[in-house]
């Protein structure tokens, strides 16, 4: 029984930790603050193909987070980035992932996609 208490606290303290050090490297923004900063940025869709043409942030890139690794050299190092997806669960899996490579100035959309209400293009 002791086993289960600790594999669980072990593994609530990786989760809450991974969590601290994420917020260091990655800003959350309300769709508002987003706006105020994507169009000084690079805007990246990290969604699939399929969902970028069914609409998106007009301005966004589409690089899948599927594809993230492969296409680095499309994202410059020195800029910030922003990211979004359907609801945020792949923008950070993206954003970890770069963040591994040296990129510094991480944003992403708080909600994804489905909370954003600005302007987007059908295409």
């Amino acid at each position: 029984m002791w086993f289960i208490l600790v594999a669980a606290a072990l593994i609530i303290g990786y989760a809450v930790l991974k969590y601290v050090r994420q917020q260091q490297y990655l800003k959350t923004l309300t769709s508002e603050q987003f706006r105020e900063g994507y169009r000084k940025a690079q805007l990246i869709d990290v969604r699939e193909p399929n969902e970028f043409k069914g609409g998106h942030i007009l301005g966004a890139r589409n690089i899948p987070v599927t594809q993230l690794k492969q296409r680095l050299q499309e994202i410059r190092p020195d800029k910030p980035v922003y990211l979004y997806c359907q609801n945020a669960a792949r923008s950070t899996r993206a954003a970890n992932i770069l963040h591994k490579k040296g990129y510094k100035h991480l944003h992403q959309l708080q909600g994804g996609f489905k909370k954003w209400d600005g302007k987007i293009k059908k295409g």
